[in-house]
């Protein structure tokens, strides 16, 4: 296991729980929209790529056929299963694994997501196509993610990486539709929301090295009504609180789609 899986897998185990109660997560309109732009319905079968505490994949499987759920860290997979529990959902299935080679057959699949991962990948484009792969042709392809203007993505990104080590780079607004053109992906559509997060809240479910939260919180107040961030930093009452911006983005797989492996 290579140094880069360590640290997605150290920071996650120690995540797990208080990721799967963050309200930026578990939003339901948030959750609506990926599901009406994916055009979702009882006849799907559907893969959750990095699905983390399961969250997507729960509210993907109370409309589909079928869900199954890939990550690489157990302790999410376990909130994943406590979670399907909870809402009595029986139609998932939940693997262990990593993402970039994925254990499916070609065309396994009806619906194939990511949502909030892709700053994690090192090779985001690899892993779009293994998720190009899986899917059937003809059917979609669904990303959610972190998109920055390009003139703030690297104090993004900085700021990122105090908070969660395991962070690698967020893409921008010009390399997420450029991802999915060179896919080759048809019928492209894009949606934008913000998610809104308390500062306290978020480095309560993180773990920084030592010193870091500290640092971050002079960056924010720092960052108040000047917005080099790009996330809009702003007090809410005592406390502080930011917008990340949100690109959804779904298209569908070619139907003469040929493996460039």
């Amino acid at each position: 296991m290579t140094a880069y899986h360590e640290s997605i897998i150290d920071q996650f185990t120690r995540q797990a729980v208080p990721f799967s109660n963050l309200y930026g997560h578990t939003n339901q309109e948030s959750l609506d929209l990926l599901m009406k732009m994916a055009s979702i319905s009882d006849k799907d079968t559907v893969l959750d790529v990095a699905c983390g505490p399961g969250i997507v994949a729960c509210a993907f499987a109370a409309v589909s056929n079928r869900v199954t759920g890939i990550d690489l860290t157990p302790a999410m997979l376990e909130q994943a299963q406590i979670l399907a529990e909870q809402k009595n959902l029986t139609n998932l299935s939940w693997l262990q694994g990593d993402i970039e080679t994925l254990p499916f057959p070609d065309d396994s699949f009806s619906i194939v997501l990511s949502r909030y991962a892709f700053h994690h990948f090192l090779q985001p484009d690899v892993v779009l196509s293994e998720m190009v792969r899986v899917c059937r042709a003809g059917d979609r392809i669904l990303i959610a993610d972190v998109a920055m203007p390009p003139e703030k993505v690297d104090a993004y990104n900085y700021i990122e990486k105090l908070r969660d080590p395991s962070h690698t780079r967020a893409l921008t607004l010009e390399e997420l539709p450029k991802l999915v053109a060179d896919a080759n992906l048809q019928n492209v559509k894009l949606a934008f929301y913000k998610v809104e997060l308390e500062l306290e809240q978020q480095l309560a479910a993180s773990f920084p090295n030592p010193g870091d939260d500290d640092k971050l919180r002079q960056l924010f107040r720092e960052d108040i009504g000047v917005d080099s961030l790009g996330i809009g930093v702003h007090f809410r009452g005592d406390a502080i609180h930011y917008a990340v911006p949100i690109a959804a983005i779904v298209g569908e797989k070619a139907k003469l789609y040929s493996n460039p492996k």
